[in-house]
């Protein structure tokens, strides 16, 4: 019986588990949050968010940790650890963990259907696709992962959505036909909604003021924007205060060069009579 009602203990995430010890570790030191960010120059609000378990911390951050305390590579290995904890990517943790916490999530998606709007079947075909060594549960467990992410549209202040969809999203067979005209349906209800502001950047509109896709998250609070981008086999999370404005105004040129809403919502309903002909 004591077992059946035994809660968990410590920290359940990945970065949860690795502020914890950052906390101990400072305290035991004796160490004010300034004093420890200093290193890899990080304020103390950003150590705050990193010990309450908010931000998973930098790799830069970790090796800052290892100076301070006098524990080499100690706090950058178990870091490395922690950012698997979660089950994503460790390069893909801190932006998760962002988007929890973001105001607002502008997304240009160039090619495949951004991840917050894509159906199981879309995203199964996406990961077996990408992953053909996989098992079929490790398949399934990428897909429950993806679509977990969707949890932030239910907090009880959801962010802004905005979605700038490439046509090439719509008209590259993902899966089948049918998983197709079953994301494009998706897609209709979700930019019929109050959660998403979806655009469409038909292929007449011609050269793209930018090819790649990304995404920028923006905070309420007295913190830095965030730019998100992919390379291959990894990603790419920045506060630099020129690229981010440099991305903004690359977003505003894509909102501005793609289908109104209602036109958007309009095309999405053709092309998808398209895959089911």
């Amino acid at each position: 019986m004591a077992d059946e009602l035994r809660e968990p203990v410590g920290p359940v995430s990945g970065a949860a588990y690795f502020g914890n010890e950052v906390r101990e570790w400072r305290l035991a030191r004796g160490l004010s949050q300034r004093e420890v960010g200093a290193p890899a120059r990080y304020a103390q609000q950003y150590v705050a968010k990193v010990e309450a378990g908010d931000r998973m911390a930098s790799p830069e951050f970790a090796a800052g940790c290892d100076q301070v305390f006098g524990t080499p590579r100690t706090f950058a290995r178990l870091r490395d650890r922690c950012a698997e904890k979660g089950g994503y990517p460790d390069w893909f943790e801190p932006y998760v963990l962002l988007e929890r916490q973001a105001s607002a999530t502008l997304n240009f998606s160039n090619g495949l259907v951004a991840g917050l709007l894509q159906t199981e079947a879309y995203a199964q075909a996406v990961f077996r696709k990408a992953n053909p060594t996989d098992t079929p549960e490790d398949t399934a467990a990428r897909v429950g992962r993806r679509l977990k992410r969707r949890q932030v549209l239910d907090r009880e202040k959801p962010p802004l959505v905005w979605v700038v969809l490439d046509e090439s999203c719509l008209r590259r067979m993902v899966g089948s036909p049918t998983v197709m005209a079953d994301q494009m349906a998706h897609l209709i209800t979700e930019g019929e909604s109050p959660r998403f502001t979806l655009q469409v950047l038909p292929f007449s509109s011609g050269a793209m003021s930018w090819h790649l896709g990304f995404t920028l998250l923006k905070f309420t609070e007295d913190e830095p924007d965030m730019l998100y981008q992919e390379t291959l086999g990894a990603g790419h999370v920045t506060d630099s205060r020129k690229t981010v404005t440099d991305a903004s105004v690359l977003y505003d040129r894509l909102r501005a060069d793609a289908l109104s809403p209602e036109t958007s919502v309009d095309m999405l309903r053709k092309v998808k009579e398209d895959w089911t002909r």
